[in-house]
């Protein structure tokens, strides 16, 4: 029985996807779980997998295309099999879709183009490439026709993919050398946060914070953690599982701006901003308000491998209401971050930093950190801010966790 291929929703209020590629073509035999085409939503550009076994048949659109969501796009069918035709009298069955986000993809390039695929090859080109090579350039998001094979005839090999794929990911435009276009996920970022900064009014609160009994507290609890859980625990996670549990006590911070009124969570699904090439990627720890430290601390690493792997899945980035930005590993001082629509707040947190401060009115030299909070006025006020900043460091002073 032939199973149907749909563009599905990944997204909630998602009415169509781009199909940005096919990695297989008609009359290819597939297998359950491989890659079977590529397709950009407005948050980033995910990859689907083939829903069963058998030959892809009756490809009904191609790469550039935009597609309502369930529609039909194409059919896998036995061997020998015919896919049904627009007037089959009964719905074949649609199996469940599959996915992966990928955090880095190639530039865009206009529809009507042929092979926009996210580092696939172009059918126009005519260099000469291994199919490890060609597999390769897909999952490292390469464009091959920029490429010059150092194999035999010029043939690409593997060697020159990773090497392509390990360079700076710059785009050039011959008539200006100087412009680099970005990639489909910094595109998406530069709409989101133009978005968000135009349409969201922000407003700032820093609060700074002696990290001395944090840091007390991290080093007491990782030697037993890494025993005890084999993983390693970070001053990000402490402050994620602080952080989820003042929340509770602050619903205006950990709220949703809608059209019908602001909407308080009873829960804490905390984003943690992660960098990966060309971008920031916001990855969700579900309900962490109810996590342990261990729960917290191996989710985000895996979520931290899966992005920089280009690998996260949609449920990895959806339905966060509150963020941690954390930059204190570059030695930031202290910043602002750009809060991500509907949420209504996010954290920007700096390094800790030796600093000169007054100790019971003598000067003292102390580990302090910056805090600094963005908030969506429309949902919370300075007040509720200072209030939130002021719980959240009587916690940090005293973790207990």
């Amino acid at each position: 029985m032939p199973f149907s291929v749909v563009m599905p929703a990944l997204e909630m209020a998602q009415e169509t996807g781009k199909l940005i590629a096919w990695r297989k073509k008609e009359g290819d035999r597939v297998t359950k779980g491989e890659p079977l085409l590529e397709i950009e939503t407005d948050k980033a550009v995910v990859e689907v997998e083939a829903p069963a076994d058998g030959v892809l048949a009756g490809v009904k659109a191609s790469e550039g295309a935009e597609i309502p969501v369930g529609q039909t796009i194409a059919w896998i069918v036995a061997p020998g099999e015919q896919p049904p035709t627009d007037g089959a009298s009964s719905p074949a069955p649609t199996a469940r879709v599959s996915s992966h986000k990928k955090s880095e993809v190639t530039k865009e390039v206009p529809k009507s183009a042929a092979g926009s695929a996210a580092g696939a090859s172009s059918p126009a080109s005519t260099a000469r490439i291994s199919p490890k090579a060609r597999r390769l350039a897909k999952e490292l998001g390469v464009d091959i026709s920029t490429l010059k094979g150092s194999g035999t005839d010029g043939e690409i090999l593997a060697s020159d993919i990773q090497t392509a794929a390990s360079a700076p990911a710059v785009a050039i435009d011959q008539q200006h050398p100087r412009l680099e276009t970005p990639t489909t996920l910094g595109r998406i970022m530069a709409e989101r946060t133009t978005q968000s900064w135009t349409t969201v009014p922000h407003f700032f609160v820093s609060r700074d914070i002696d990290a001395t009994a944090l840091n007390a507290y991290r080093e007491h609890i990782l030697a037993e953690i890494e025993h005890t859980h084999q993983v390693r625990v970070t001053h990000t996670d402490i402050l994620a599982a602080v952080v989820a549990r003042v929340l509770l006590k602050h619903p205006r911070l950990n709220a949703s701006w809608t059209a019908g009124g602001i909407r308080l969570h009873d829960h804490v699904n905390m984003g943690i901003a992660i960098a990966v090439n060309d971008g920031v990627v916001a990855a969700v720890i579900p309900n962490a308000h109810a996590a342990s430290l261990p729960e917290i601390a191996k989710l985000r690493i895996e979520l931290a491998e899966r992005a920089r792997a280009g690998k996260l899945r949609p449920a990895d980035i959806a339905d966060a209401t509150f963020t941690i930005s954390n930059l204190g590993m570059y030695k930031v001082d202290q910043f602002s971050a750009i809060i991500t629509p509907p949420q209504a707040a996010i954290l920007a947190v700096g390094g800790i930093l030796d600093k000169v401060v007054a100790v019971e009115g003598k000067p003292a030299v102390r580990p302090m950190m910056t805090l600094t909070v963005s908030c969506d006025h429309r949902v919370a006020d300075g007040a509720r801010a200072a209030m939130f900043l002021q719980d959240l460091a009587e916690s940090v002073l005293n973790p207990k966790l």
